[in-house]
């Protein structure tokens, strides 16, 4: 198979590895262009809609039966792209609400909530399934697969998970008109600070602004 492979009229529509290929070049191509801000009113439903969508591929990889790659080392897919650029422009773009609170693995006794950020968690999915994608593009379905499915399991699929939860409960905040609250110095970057309410309400104030008037959504201060 050529470069052309994902678009080959050829293969059969119905056939799943082209479907799930299908379900991850659209992620990547939508996720791509929301990360250039043109339209950051709509970035957050949006990047709820497309990782959701995501999610249903990789649940269908979970429930297949494991797939077995062709050769026995995996094939050199060239240099890893760089994804920082990627990753400032979703930063910028959900600033302030980027860092987040996630429990690793809710199997864990007592597990202690970690800072993530919706910005790292994107890039590294991108990242992941481009990956994927360079063996679908160069003939490799086999590989293509295992790869998707090996990391759906490993890397993407926790990771896309806990951004799935993460946007979902900033766009409750944001539809009850309900402040963000201080994450008590979880940011990756920063030490502890005093919470002297100052984060909340500028939380609020910038969520009224930037996100929710976009949106359509008016938020009211002090609701009870």
């Amino acid at each position: 198979m050529s470069d052309a492979t994902l678009h080959n009229p050829q293969m059969n529509p119905d056939d799943f590895s082209v479907q799930i290929a299908d379900q991850i070049e659209s992620f990547l191509v939508a996720v791509t262009e929301v990360a250039k801000g043109d339209e950051p009113g709509s970035a957050i439903p949006f990047l709820l809609l497309e990782v959701s969508q995501l999610l249903l591929a990789g649940g269908r990889l979970g429930a297949h039966e494991d797939f077995v790659p062709v050769e026995r080392y995996e094939p050199d897919t060239g240099p890893e792209p760089d994804m920082d650029e990627l990753r400032e422009r979703f930063a910028v773009l959900l600033e302030p609400a980027d860092v987040y609170s996630e429990v690793f693995d809710p199997y864990v006794p007592r597990s202690e909530p970690v800072p993530h950020r919706i910005s790292d968690d994107l890039a590294d999915i991108i990242s992941d399934l481009r990956h994927g994608m360079a063996h679908y593009r160069a003939g490799r379905v086999a590989e293509a697969l295992w790869w998707w499915q090996f990391s759906y399991f490993n890397t993407w699929g926790p990771t896309a998970s806990a951004a799935l939860r993460a946007l979902q409960s900033l766009l409750s905040h944001i539809r009850t008109g309900s402040p963000l609250e201080e994450l008590d110095g979880l940011d990756l970057d920063a030490e502890a600070k005093t919470d002297d309410g100052s984060l909340e309400e500028e939380a609020g104030r910038v969520m009224a602004a930037e996100i929710g008037i976009p949106l359509g959504v008016t938020i009211e201060s002090g609701r009870s």
